[in-house]
């Protein structure tokens, strides 16, 4: 690990967003999956969901290498369970939906904790997820096709909202509360001596300025 390596890392986590996320409901191929994540992590996003389809689909490989590192994936029974799971934490659930009630996507205020509904590849969301989410959201077509695929329309609508909360100071400060901001530092800066300490249920240690294992001296939020 060098210095530079670990500032970066601190750089990149202290803009990390606990309030904006994506469910993925039946997003069903791998590279879609992948894409988003992709996404997620270039604007900033903590951590997503998914609600994975059965029945003649190949499981989804959440533990891919690259931006997946970043950006933790929580697997739902259905979504149902996700949506009351993050109406609790009192995000707003916007469903990309093409319904007689949505909206222009840059209509929407992001600012607010946000989690943006995407739907399987072929059909988009179903009945009843449309009906669970708060607001239906649409990016105006102006070609022969009525919408765009599943993960370009991902990076489209996380990018107006990292657009908004940039304009709202959303980035300049670390919003993750410390000891997440700890654990993260840590997972993120010594993986296999995290996944070690897991298995042996032991604490993480702290690390110095420079990102090098102490055992004294916690680690500082930036800014």
């Amino acid at each position: 690990m060098t210095p530079q390596r670990f500032a970066l890392i601190q750089s990149v986590l202290a803009r990390r967003q606990p309030d904006l996320t994506v469910v993925m409901d039946g997003v069903h191929k791998p590279h879609n999956l992948n894409a988003i994540i992709r996404s997620c992590d270039a604007v900033g996003v903590l951590e997503a969901h998914y609600v994975p389809v059965t029945g003649g689909y190949e499981p989804l490989n959440h533990y891919a290498k690259g931006a997946q590192k970043w950006v933790r994936t929580h697997e739902h029974a259905s979504f149902s369970e996700a949506a009351k799971t993050l109406k609790e934490r009192g995000f707003q659930l916007l469903a990309a939906h093409l319904s007689a009630t949505a909206v222009d996507y840059r209509q929407v205020d992001y600012t607010r904790p946000t989690a943006i509904v995407l739907g399987e590849e072929l059909h988009g969301i179903s009945e009843k997820t449309a009906a669970l989410a708060d607001k239906h959201i649409v990016i105006p077509m102006l070609g022969m096709t009525e919408s765009l695929n599943v993960s370009v329309a991902a990076a489209v609508i996380l990018f107006e909202a990292q657009k908004q909360r940039l304009a709202h100071g959303m980035y300049e400060n670390c919003r993750l509360p410390t000891h997440i901001y700890q654990k993260l530092l840590f997972e993120w800066t010594w993986p296999d001596v995290a996944r070690r300490l897991q298995q042996q249920g032991k604490p993480y240690p702290p690390l110095d300025e420079n990102g090098n294992l102490l055992n004294e001296r916690p680690i500082r939020l930036p800014g």
